[in-house]
């Protein structure tokens, strides 16, 4: 059996949590490559060669690949999938738009967001917004999978040897056309690989608020912002900083919940991580639960106090 990756890269660097991926595929299969689709994306196929655990790199190069839009690379995915037992794919947002398309087509269950590989047909995959685990045993002869990479540890990017071999690029389906694309700009680590994330609710009353307080604490530990769903949609913080099931799934080292009530939905995203400090006035906040230290308190008062003992 051989597993098969497409890959996560913005044409001149690979995705970290494709190194993610590439754990999980060695745990489907005794071989692992990687299928590289982009415009002039040499470089993160060179990238892809080298991570530990890959033997081979499939690059498919075309100008209507440069933003790898979800019709074409799906179109991509299948001209070689006829060789492979798994497809597996990172679970953002690119994976999600391009999975299913590929499932499918293949005639097959896509199995969603696993956790875990018990065999290499049986999977582990959060439910009921991660508060249930499903062993889900897929019989399809190929395997489509996108993957959770908090769950897994990330290969080494150094050390392999694989040899890149170029792909007919597949014509333009003409389904869809990139039309533009508005990035935000941040000094802060990405959220989703932050180490350190500092992540406030809806009790900072405002964006202003919101900023002035949590910033100075996360510019302080090397932090990433994060923000709870009822902060977003308050309009104190932009959806990209939305910690929860319907936003980004993290797992740091340390996450710092300012002011967040610990929502189910809420607690599906950050209760990987591995240590949790929760700061809130409400001695009933359901995110103590999960906390692994905890602090009654006005954040208002708490977070400056904190920065001052950090500054010290």
């Amino acid at each position: 059996m051989t597993a098969l990756i497409v890959a996560e890269h913005n044409n001149t660097h690979l995705n970290a949590l494709t190194l993610n991926a590439v754990t999980a595929a060695t745990r489907c299969s005794e071989e692992v490559h990687i299928l590289v689709i982009g415009h002039g994306a040499s470089q993160p196929a060179e990238q892809a060669g080298k991570l530990q655990g890959v033997s081979k790199v499939l690059l498919a190069d075309a100008p209507h690949f440069a933003d790898q839009l979800a019709e074409n690379a799906a179109a991509q995915v299948l001209a070689v999938a006829g060789s492979y037992s798994h497809i597996l794919f990172a679970a953002t947002a690119t994976g999600k738009s391009v999975a299913p398309r590929v499932a499918a087509r293949l005639d097959v269950a896509q199995v969603s967001e696993i956790t875990a590989v018990v065999a290499a047909d049986t999977f582990e995959r959060p439910i009921y917004a991660g508060n249930a685990v499903a062993t889900v045993k897929s019989l399809d002869s190929i395997k489509v999978l996108t993957v959770r990479s908090t769950s897994f540890a990330a290969c080494q990017a150094e050390g392999g040897n694989a040899t890149v071999e170029t792909v007919s690029a597949v014509a333009d389906s003409g389904l869809s056309q990139f039309v533009s694309r508005e990035i935000s700009k941040s000094d802060r680590p990405e959220l989703a690989a932050a180490k350190i994330i500092v992540s406030g609710g809806r009790a900072l009353g405002s964006a202003d608020k919101f900023q002035a307080t949590l910033l100075p604490l996360a510019e302080q530990l090397g932090a990433a912002l994060g923000a709870s769903r009822a902060a977003v949609d308050s309009g104190y913080a932009p959806n990209d900083l939305q910690v929860g099931q319907t936003g980004k799934i993290v797992a740091p080292d340390l996450y710092v919940a300012c002011g967040i009530s610990g929502a189910i939905q809420h607690l599906a995203g950050m209760k990987d991580s591995k240590i949790i400090v929760a700061i809130n006035k409400d001695p009933d906040a359901p995110i103590f639960s999960v906390a692994d230290y905890g602090l009654e308190a006005d954040l208002f008062t708490a977070i400056p106090e904190l920065l001052e003992a950090l500054q010290q």
